[in-house]
């Protein structure tokens, strides 16, 4: 996972060809909430430009997307994100955002399929958004990590953000900022080290804790 640390899409050739002896794919799904920053975290890591299916969001949407909270948000994910990180001469990670609105969960069923494991993106000013996120990767057994972006919100300790997403303490939970290249790696690396600690020598991973019930947001003081 080191070799992410090679310079950002922006630097990088505007069409940057896969190397002809890349025969191993792995693929990882970033998921969350409604503009949680998946398609940032996607674009700040990517070696080569972004595939980003974003369109102008409209009046017609108003009515069915929350934007508590996002109000400023003009452009949303409408299929997938797609991004592509070279970790060696043979092996070459999959980076696929999927869209956080609820009329779009339909898809995440096929983007999980083959998946090697997935980082869910959480908002501390709308943790219960993400929540879907975690029961629908707990049910098809793809192991994750949580991943706290930086938007400003107010501070959550990491033992209330389990509780409110109902983690167990094998979930690994980290802070970024998906606007950074260095903090969007940290959160992928993490996941990669939670891939290798819980593979079994069969090569099957462990499966996660059983889902139950969201429990509600811990309130805080100012």
């Amino acid at each position: 996972m080191d070799s992410v640390t090679s310079e950002p899409h922006p630097t990088a050739p505007p069409h940057q060809t896969l190397s002809s002896t890349a025969d191993n794919g792995l693929k990882i799904v970033v998921v969350g909430g409604f503009g949680v920053g998946k398609t940032t975290l996607v674009r700040s890591v990517s070696e080569i430009r972004p595939l980003n299916t974003e369109e102008t969001m409209s009046q017609a949407g108003e009515d069915i997307d929350d934007t508590d909270g996002v109000a400023a948000k003009t452009a949303t994910t409408v299929a997938f994100d797609f991004g592509r990180i070279s970790l060696d001469t043979r092996n070459v990670l999959y980076l696929f955002g999927a869209p956080g609105q609820e009329r779009f969960w339909f898809l995440w069923d096929r983007l999980f399929s083959g998946t090697l494991g997935a980082v869910v993106l959480v908002d501390t000013r709308r943790i219960a958004d993400s929540w879907y996120a975690v029961d629908r990767l707990e049910h098809h057994g793809t192991p994750f990590v949580v991943a706290c972006n930086d938007f400003g919100g107010p501070a959550h300790a990491p033992a209330d953000v389990r509780e409110a997403l109902d983690l167990g303490e094998d979930v690994p939970l980290v802070f970024c900022d998906a606007r950074s290249r260095e903090s969007s790696k940290q959160v992928l690396i993490a996941l990669v080290e939670h891939l290798k600690a819980i593979t079994e020598p069969s090569g099957r991973p462990h499966a996660s804790h059983p889902r139950t019930h969201p429990e509600p947001i811990p309130e805080h003081a100012p």
